[in-house]
């Protein structure tokens, strides 16, 4: 079976073969002993209680329960922004009019903002190629949409998650070559490290201290201002999917949108119900595909089942009860694995 759960120590050797696959512009995961370590610890004491605010998140992975391979991560911090500035640029518009000359312009401008201070963010999403299939990707994703439903009083009103942003043929963003790299004088790599190290103090030394205006940059920068990198569209979909809409702020590296929502207006957090499980190995497969969790803070798990509840009862084999770390009786949260319109 495939299953999502909290990290463990012994998964770091696992999470750096993993984050040594995911190519530019995965700012939040990278291939770094020191940090993933860290991040293992950092999760720890955050589900022990005793991590400050501003250091609290949380990291899961997805494993092969048959060959114990971990296949892919995912994370979700608490609240960012509360120690280093979280930085964004909020695309914003400037009207620009003379009666005397009958002159009426709009134009879009970049205004370096920290909007996103204290949000919830989703981040660290990555599946390993091979395993992009039967729906685990979706799983992966939503799995952390199952952790707000069943804890939401460890998270704040508002959350966020940064988008990559778009690179083109030759590999190289747009937006940075043509922006970034004239205020910072460093490569697009540089600079991700350093910001995913923590060290954003050149950022505001060298941050650009006036708007910049869209309309006066290369079509192909324009262009790629709130674009998604093609490998990021089917994460994209799946969050727009649980209520998180696109609200004009993007990544200062690489233009990338961020897409915003409320918690509680997510559809995990207003749709998931909890039933309890009846272990029995004559538990049917009726296709329908559906997201089920447990309610343990320190071992959190989620798989996706082909049946549905009766009643508030789900019948699970012994192997997914196993997979979910419970027994017989054990409360459990469920949710469609897609809204009612998608079939």
């Amino acid at each position: 079976m495939i299953v999502v759960r909290s990290v463990q120590p012994g998964d770091l050797d696992a999470l750096f073969t993993l984050a040594s696959q995911t190519g530019e512009g995965m700012t939040s995961f990278k291939p770094d002993i020191p940090a993933l370590t860290a991040r293992i610890e950092r999760t720890r004491r955050t589900v022990d209680g005793t991590a400050p605010l501003a250091e609290q998140g949380y990291l899961f992975v997805m494993q092969d329960t048959e060959t114990q391979r971990v296949v892919g991560v995912c994370g979700l911090e608490v609240a960012v922004g509360l120690t280093q500035p979280f930085y964004n640029y909020r695309v914003g518009t400037v009207v620009h009019a003379s009666r005397e000359l009958d002159v009426w312009t709009k134009m879009s401008l970049l205004y370096m903002a920290h909007d996103l201070t204290g949000y919830a963010e989703l981040c660290s999403l990555f599946l390993e190629p091979a395993s992009r299939v039967n729906g685990n990707g979706a799983l992966l994703s939503k799995s952390r949409f199952m952790f707000l439903a069943q804890f939401p009083e460890r998270f704040p009103e508002r959350i966020c998650a940064e988008m990559r942003g778009h690179f083109n043929e030759a590999g190289e963003s747009p937006f940075w070559r043509d922006v970034g790299s004239h205020f910072y004088q460093i490569g697009f790599d540089d600079a991700d490290y350093l910001s995913s190290h923590g060290k954003k103090s050149f950022l505001a030394e060298l941050m650009p201290r006036s708007p910049v205006y869209v309309d006066l940059l290369p079509p192909d920068v324009q262009e790629s201002i709130g674009k998604t990198h093609k490998d990021t569209l089917p994460a994209r979909a799946l969050l727009e999917a649980e209520g998180m809409r696109f609200e004009n702020h993007v990544d200062i590296f690489d233009a990338g949108p961020v897409l915003e929502a409320h918690i509680d207006t997510l559809r995990a957090v207003r749709e998931r119900t909890l039933v309890t499980a009846l272990i029995d190995d004559a538990a049917s497969s009726e296709g329908a595909k559906l997201l089920v969790s447990n309610t343990a803070i320190n071992d959190f798990r989620v798989v996706l089942l082909p049946r549905l509840p009766q009643g508030d009862t789900l019948r699970l084999t012994a192997q997914e009860a196993q997979a979910l770390n419970i027994t017989g009786g054990a409360t459990l949260g469920v949710l469609p694995l897609y809204p009612k319109e998608r079939k």
